[in-house]
Parts: structure tokens; sequence; C-alpha cells
């Protein structure tokens, strides 16, 4: 399989914009050098798989969605996505109250 790493850096640029981000506040909130992402979004640097995790994590994506520009269909995705930025703020008690009330509604017969 073929990565093009143009396309891979448009991907992020793109989320990076839908969720508001300069590269600067990615950078610092993944952890990484100055004009790092720059280089990532241009194709001048291609990102080791901590890097890229760490960009999904800041960018609430995942690693298929920027690499093969694979999109979660319908609003599953988005119920998905916002669920996980809601969860995460939550102290790490609460977190796993809510993944046993996920797990109980699965296991309803609704």
């Amino acid at each position: 399989m073929y990565t093009d790493y143009k396309e891979f850096g448009k991907r992020i640029a793109k989320r990076r914009r839908q969720l508001g981000l300069s590269q600067t506040k990615v950078n610092e909130m993944a952890g990484l050098s100055d004009k790092y992402l720059s280089n990532i979004e241009r194709a001048v640097s291609i990102p080791s798989i901590d890097v890229l995790m760490k960009i999904c994590a800041v960018l609430k994506t995942t690693p298929d969605e920027l690499l093969l520009g694979t999109e979660k269909s319908g609003n599953i995705g988005n119920v998905g996505r916002i669920a996980a930025m809601k969860t995460e703020a939550l102290p790490r008690e609460k977190q796993l109250l809510a993944l046993s009330l996920l797990d109980w509604l699965n296991e309803q017969k609704i």
C-alpha cells in the first residue's frame, strides 16, 4: 500500500482547520518541535508512528483517516468523536463509569 504524503499533509491541515487549531498550537499540544507540523503538512518530513499517534490524539482522529483518507460514514463517526472528546476530560473514575454504562447499553436487547 502506498501513502501519498502530500495528501496526508493536506488531510492533517484540513482536520486542524476544522478544529480551529494553528500549526503552533498543534505542535505545542503534541509536544513537537517548532515548525515540525508545517514540514509534515508540506510533505517535507514524514512523521514516526509515535508522532503520528500524538497528532491523531490532538486532532481527535485516527491514523487511517489521515494516512488513507478513510472516513467513518454517517453520524456514527461524529457521535464517536463527540463521545471521546467529552469523556477524555473526565476524571478516570468517571471514564470507567462511562465505559461500564456503554457495556450495559450494549448488552440490552433494544
